[in-house]
């Protein structure tokens, strides 16, 4: 009878120890999600996504309220890459581009275009940058930008990684325990959300982005 006994208390015992060293090494890698799963392309329809989200497209960049924030995301300890152009309609031909210095694109330098082709909220580089860019001091928040992205963000979910999976925010390196939807983008606002496993560190400064 004790021999049938052993290896089974044997087996929970190597099982307790394996879960013991997954909670100290921090949350575990979340999978890979039938749908959703990241990277997230710019959407193909930025200003109607634009007025979805409860904003106002416009012809040109206003610049009287110009403030910027940060964005990363990392699933199981990778950045995920915050697209170029989310909010502007790169097609149009009154936004311009040019290579930066990674190769990829940035969209702007709009001074008039014929229709409403940028959003007070975009991004125009790939580098995690959100620029708010109003004629009115009115802040923007984090759900806005998620809705303009067509990237599903909620109390439980990010895209298609959703609850019991470990989704963590921060906030300047602070964990944020509100609405993620809600949050403001204040000038100089380091915002980092984890999924799955963590990073090697956590972003807590407004990094040196050129556009």
């Amino acid at each position: 009878m004790s021999r049938v006994i052993l290896p089974a208390v044997v087996a929970a015992l190597v099982g307790l120890l394996f879960a013991t060293a997954s909670v100290a090494g921090g949350p575990a890698p979340a999978p890979r999600p039938k749908t959703g799963a990241a990277p997230w392309p710019a959407p193909k329809d930025p200003m109607r996504r634009t007025r979805l989200a409860g904003l106002t497209p416009e012809r040109f960049e206003h610049l009287t309220y110009h403030v910027h924030s940060h964005l990363d995301i990392f699933v199981n300890g990778k950045p995920v890459k915050i697209p170029a152009g989310i909010g502007i309609n790169t097609a149009d031909p009154g936004v311009h581009h040019a290579a930066i210095g990674d190769g990829s694109l940035a969209y702007g330098g709009i001074r008039m275009c014929k229709q409403p082709c940028i959003s007070p909220l975009h991004t125009h580089a790939d580098l995690g940058l959100l620029h708010t860019e109003t004629s009115k001091p009115t802040p923007n928040r984090l759900g806005e930008f998620f809705v303009e992205w067509g990237v599903r963000l909620d109390r439980n979910c990010v895209g298609g990684y959703c609850k019991p999976d470990s989704i963590l925010v921060y906030v300047n390196g602070k964990r944020y325990a509100g609405d993620p939807r809600k949050m403001l983008l204040a000038n100089h606002t380091e915002i980092a959300i984890v999924i799955g496993s963590l990073p090697a560190k956590i972003p807590s400064k407004f990094p040196n982005v050129p556009i």
